[in-house]
Order: C-alpha cells, then structure tokens, then sequence
C-alpha cells in the first residue's frame, strides 16, 4: 500500500488571515492572545485541509519563517538578543524585523528595537528567511517547546502527526560565520541537541520525523559530504524514524551517500530529480522507505495523473509498503485553495490545481495504486480532458510572438556606445551631485490607494475618479521628494498592486488569481500572475503616469519597470517550453516598454532585476547555462536606447558576490543593491572584481520599522568607498518603500539625504 504524506502546508490562510493577525499585532492593535489565537486557528484549519492524507506534517506552521524557528528551537539567538526579558515570541519578532509590537518598545528597561537578522532567499524560490548568525563561540541549547505545543495540538484534532525540522547539516550550511570561523566545526556541539529533541519528540510517541536537508541536492565538497554520515550515525541510535527529505533538485553524485545514509526513508523530489530514481533503488538498502515527490509543489498546474501513474505503477509493485508519495517540497510556494477563485477564466481555472487540490490529486494517486485504476476513473478521466485541453489551446500558442523570437540577433543586446562614453553624455545632460540620492520606486501603499483601488475593481469608481486618486497619490510622492530634496525622482507607483502583476495584468498571454497569495516574508504576501501562453504587449504600459510624474518637477523622474527575468521568477510559469523562450518574449514586450519611455522624454529607467540569482540552479556547474539567457534577456530589454538614457537596474536579498561578473555583463548603467542588513558583506565581490559602472549600495534596510541614523548611513558609504570610486556611488535604500508608512520612510530619507550632504564634504 502506497502511503501518503505533505512536506508543508502554507501557513498564510485562504485570506491572509495570518498576515493581518501579525501587522494587527505589530501596530499594537491587537494582544498577543488574538495573535496566537489565531495561529491555533490555521493550525487546526490546515490540518483538517490535510485529512485525507496518511502522514500530516507539524511544526510548518510559523509566525515569521521556519529557520528561525529552527534558531529558536536549537537556542542559537544572537547576541543582541539573548537578555530579553519580555515574551519568547516578542524577542522572535525582534530578531526577524527589528522590533516587534509598538506595545513591547521597553520592556523592564529592555530596549526592544536592534538590527534586524539578515534575509536571504531560500534555494531557488521567492521565499526569505532570516539566516542563522554562527561564531566559534557559539553554543546550542535545546528549546523544543514550539513544536511540542503544535504536537499536542494536532494529537487533540486526531492528527497522525509527521513533525518537520530542518537537518543540522543543511541548518550549518545556510548559516553564515559572523567571524569567518568554520561552519562545520559546530556539527559535534550542535548533534546531542538534535538527540536530545528527537528523543524528546519519541517520549511524545512520535513515530516519524520529517528532518529537511534540501543542501544534498547542491554541490557539495567532500568535507560537507563527510559531515552527513557524522551528523546521521551519531543520530540513528534514536528510537524515532527519520524520514530525510531533499528537494528542489536532482542528487547526482550525492545519490550514493543519500541512500546509503542510515535512516528509515528518504524524499525526494521526483519532478526536479526523476532521473535519480533508478540509480536510488539500486542503492538503496531493502528496508528503507522511498518517498516520491510527484506532484510539483512549485507550481500550480495540474498534474498529467495518467502519464504519472504509469511511471508510479511498476515502481509501486517493486517497493510495495516501502514506497510513499507526496508533493515535490512543502507547498508553502503555491496558493490554498483553488475553488476561492470565483473570477478567474473558466478554462485555465481547468487547468490548475493549487495546495489543497494537489493534495486531491495525491489522493488520486494513492487509490489508483492500493485499488487499481479503476477505482478512480472518472477523476482520471476529467484530469486527461484539462490536460489535453491545455496542451491544444490555441490561447496558449502564438505564432507571430514565436516568430519575433526568431528575428532576435546579437545587435539587440549592444548599446551604441561603451559605458565611459555613455556616463560622460549622461552627465552633461542630468548635473547630478557626487554620491546622488534617489528611491528604488515605490512609495508607501496608503490605506487610501488601497481603497481606491478595491473601489475601481469593484466598479464602485471609474475609471476617471481612479486616475484621479492615482495623480494626487504621484503628485504627493512628487511634493515629498522635493522637500527632501533627493537628486532623481520616482513617481511612487500607486497605481501598482504588485511589480510584477501589474506588468502581467496588461501583457497577452497572462491569466490572474483573486486570492492565490504566497508568503515571500513574514507578512509580506505576493500573488504571482500565471504565465500559460505566449507572451505579448498591446499598448504602453507606464508612460501616461511617468509623463505625468515629469511634469510635476524638473528634477529626472526614473521610469520604473520590472525586467523580464524577475517577471519570469516572481510568475507561476508555463512548463510546456523552456524557461529561456518565454522570458524571451518577455524582454521583447518589456523592450517596446523602454522605447516608449525614451521617445516621451524619460532619460532615466529603471529595470528591477531582483530576482535575477533566484533562479540560478542549485548547481554551480549548471549556472552559466542560465545566466547566458538571462543576462541576454536583461540586454535585450535594456540596450536599444541612446546613450543619454541611463539605464538603472535593482538586486535584492540574495547573494550576489559569486555572480558578480554576470551582472556587470548585464551592461546597466547604473546598478542598486541591497547591503544594508549584511553590513555591506555583499560589496566583499569588489575586492577582487573591478565592477566597471555605477552602483548604489543600500543603506536603509526597508524590511524593518527601525530608522537608520545619519551616521549609520554614512559609515556603511564609507565601506562602499574603499572598494568603489566615491565618483560612481549613489545613495539610496535597498528596496522599495511600498511597505512602510510615511511616518518612516520620511524621517529615514531626510536622514539619507544628510549622509549624502556630509559624504560629498567628507570624501573629496
């Protein structure tokens, strides 16, 4: 009999109910017994979602992220925190954004604010977490008491509970050594807490343990490699059964060391990896559990069940009561619940399955394989109709966007002239100050713009009294950006609900969701728009309201687009050709978009490329590969305007030290970066990298409510100034302010543009 089980489940809600729990907390407007409350709430709803399934995992559920919840439980907390007297979650929040409710900012003397933890991408996805802060020196102690509560929980709701923890070798290895000591050092302090809350979990009558270690499908030397067979000999003697799960790639050349690895199963994901599956059950030991991964838990297409079964099937005869099936990886990457979706079109709704029906579908699987296809014709059935419908749609297939590809040549990519003869013409034309000042875009999402956008999708406004609210919104952004007197200008996208949908919501080829949100951070929620066809752009997209911007001021007004390789990275992307082809097409509609701008008398644009290392494999060896499309893409985007228009772009919260070359290939005039949480680490590349042309290094790290001081500012400039010439740096936060309010972003830009002030005396 096959078993299943779910790696994770999104812990959001259907609604966002727990990001509206959080921010309530946070702006002191609700307890922390509303806040917990409500967890329990999602908790409970989640594991009944889950029901139909063999094993349901707990301990997915977070408040903030699951590494830090991993921080927590192993008693790694930096030492900037570890006196706090006031509530365990209060200091939590503190760690993972700086501060936690306005109610806690003292407590018993404590002050509550301090520097946020860093954040960076989880693998190759979209989500961030706060990355564990390691020295020589630090120690471990085991706090299990977060998952323990969540156990009792699940066993009241007759919950046959998987617990999850992240492994102590992939824990390790997305820390980071705050004094350049060894990671691997710590594993011997670090196993007996791992024993001790896994004999924990068993005196609780646990009888499987999901323990994450998705590192195994990244390349790995063979001291790390070593470090698996320490880390899992010294934990086999517990009397739990260890289900080790990798996902997000294949194993390769770590297949050997998985199977062989002395624990009671092994995950992997069979969409990413299929290819290993064979060499795995050739290696495997006879008793060990093999759980499957297949039902891609990245994106939200419905399974072909029928293709799938007949690749499960003779596999389900070989392995019998050893083989379990699951999604690919947690999906906490796609949306709840599908059948919220009232609004969307009819026949791509068909075609999707978001987490709850990927668990329907998993179900599926399971019947067709304990009691014969037969048993669940009819969903197969319907499963091959919307399969083949999606495959035949000519919605899907446009040939004259296939055949744009095809004229695409190297001259696409090239602009006319080399940097240094394009920053001397920019120059001249634009007068900036050294060390000039501007925002990565956006400007703080009001309630009012949130309002009045509902209004008009809701029909309760038109379209007039919308532009209307929009204009007084840019023109408020306008009149701020002036009184603070910062050098280049954004227009502060109000009329954007998100980067990347409001680009979607206007390109051929797109299809969105009402409710298909996905954590990225925290509470911060994105809705990827869904990419199922062949993409186009019908008309301009930001020229009325930059135009507009422009004329309100006579400082340069950037325009503000997203690049097309974000787009592609931040969608639910097609799988029925390559990732390259469509962020082609992309480039190609964004490129019309920068044409546009230029010929309306925009002379500053920005291109965001945030997401531009997300989407490296996992594989060093398979980088170039990628970034060759990519950076293409980025070029083709960007390099058909005249050297006078400067072309900025925007990397954040990922590391990009090991790329370093491939962005400056991306040939951007000007690049903004996030450095302000890594104390300008990232900036290390510069040492031994001359990075040709101009680059803003963060100082105002946006993701937190605290307000960077002048001096802050100007001490992170001055480290940017040893590896950078002062004569090519700007000064600007390291994202957008869309998240924070103006009572924030107002006192932090007045204190970034004095440090720029001071910086232009300081540094001649």
């Amino acid at each position: 009999m096959a078993i299943t089980h779910n790696l994770g489940f999104p812990r959001i809600g259907a609604r966002r109910e727990l990001k509206f729990a959080l921010e309530s907390y946070w702006k002191g407007q609700s307890s922390l017994d509303a806040l917990q409350s409500k967890g329990a709430e999602l908790r409970q709803r989640h594991w009944q979602d889950q029901s139909s399934i063999d094993f349901v995992p707990v301990g997915d559920f977070s408040f903030y992220d699951q590494v830090l919840d991993m921080s927590f439980t192993l008693g790694n907390l930096p030492e900037r925190v570890r006196d706090f007297q006031g509530n365990e979650l209060d200091n939590y929040f503190r760690v993972a954004r700086g501060r936690s409710a306005r109610s806690t900012e003292s407590v018993q003397g404590f002050c509550s604010e301090v520097a946020a933890g860093e954040m960076t991408k989880w693998f190759d996805t979209n989500y961030h977490y706060i990355v564990p802060e390691l020295t020589a020196d630090t120690q471990f102690k085991l706090d299990a008491s977060r998952l323990l509560r969540q156990l009792v929980e699940a066993r009241a709701q007759g919950v046959k509970a998987k617990p999850v923890i992240i492994g102590p070798v992939t824990y390790l290895a997305i820390g980071k050594s705050k004094d350049e000591s060894d990671r691997l050092a710590l594993l011997p302090r670090l196993l007996p807490v791992y024993a001790e809350l896994l004999d924990s979990l068993a005196a609780h009558g646990v009888e499987w343990v999901q323990i994450d270690e998705p590192i195994l499908v990244t390349e790995l030397d063979a001291e790390w490699q070593h470090a698996f067979n320490i880390a899992y000999h010294h934990l086999k003697s517990s009397r739990i059964k260890l289900l080790l799960a990798t996902y997000f790639g294949q194993l390769l050349e770590n297949t050997y060391l998985a199977a062989n690895l002395p624990v009671a199963g092994l995950h992997v994901d069979a969409i990413n990896g299929r290819d290993d599956i064979q060499s795995l059950l050739n290696l495997m030991p006879s008793f060990k559990v093999l759980s499957l991964g297949v039902i891609n838990g990245r994106n939200i297409w419905k399974t072909d069940l029928n293709e799938t079964l007949a690749w499960l099937e003779p596999l389900a005869k070989q392995l019998g009561d050893r083989l379990w099936i699951a999604p690919s990886c947690s999906l906490l990457h796609v949306p709840v619940d599908l059948d919220s979706e009232q609004k969307l079109d009819g026949e791509i709704k068909s075609w999707l399955a978001f987490a709850k029906q990927k668990l329907k579908e998993l179900a599926v699987l399971a019947a067709a394989l304990n009691q014969g296809r037969e048993a669940v014709k009819e969903e197969l059935a319907t499963n091959r109709l919307a399969t083949e419908s999606r495959r035949n749609s000519t919605r899907v297939n446009n040939p004259s966007v296939k055949g744009a590809l095809s004229k695409i040549n190297a001259q696409f990519g090239l602009r006319q002239s080399s940097y240094s003869q394009r920053s001397a013409k920019q120059a001249t034309l634009m007068k900036l100050p050294k060390f000039p000042t501007t925002t990565i875009g956006s400007f703080p999402q009001t309630a009012e713009i949130r309002l009045a956008r509902r209004q008009f999708k809701a029909g309760e406004i038109g379209e007039a009294a919308y532009k209307t609210a929009m204009q007084a919104e840019i023109a408020r952004s306008v009149r701020e950006q002036e009184a603070l007197g910062l050098d280049v200008f954004v227009h502060g996208e109000a009329e954007r609900n998100d980067m990347v949908e409001y680009f979607g919501e206007q390109l051929e080829g797109y299809a969105f969701s009402e409710f298909g949100w996905v954590q990225s951070y925290g509470s911060r929620c994105v809705k990827p728009p869904i990419l199922f066809g062949d993409i186009s752009r019908p008309r301009a997209m930001t020229v009325e309201w930059t135009s507009y911007a422009q004329s309100l001021t006579t400082k340069p007004m950037k325009g503000m687009l997203t690049g097309p390789v974000t787009i592609l990275n931040w969608s639910f992307v097609r799988d029925d050709q390559p990732r390259a082809a469509s962020c082609k097409q992309l480039a190609l509609a964004i490129r019309e978009e920068v044409l546009d701008l230029e010929k309306a008398g925009v002379r500053v644009i920005q291109i965001d490329e945030a997401a531009l290392r997300e989407g490296l494999p996992l594989r060093k060896s398979q980088w170039q590969r990628y970034l060759t499309w990519a950076v293409e893409s980025f070029r083709i985007t960007a390099n058909g305007v005249a050297d006078e228009t400067q072309i900025h772009t925007h990397m954040c919260y990922s590391e990009f030290n090991d790329i370093i070359a491939a962005i400056a290939e991306m040939d951007a005039d000007v690049i903004t970066i996030e450095t302000s949480r890594s104390d300008m680490e990232l900036l290390d590349a510069f040492d031994h990298f001359k990075y040709p042309n101009e680059i803003g290094p963060g100082v105002y790290d946006i993701h937190s409510p605290n307000i960077p001081t002048v001096q802050d500012m100007i001490e992170l400039m001055k480290k940017a100034a040893e590896r950078i010439p002062a004569e090519r740096l700007w000064v600007n936060p390291d994202c957008g302010l869309k998240t924070r309010q103006w009572n924030e972003v107002i006192p932090a830009l007045t204190n970034m543009v004095a440090a720029a002030n001071a910086l232009r005396t300081a540094i001649p």
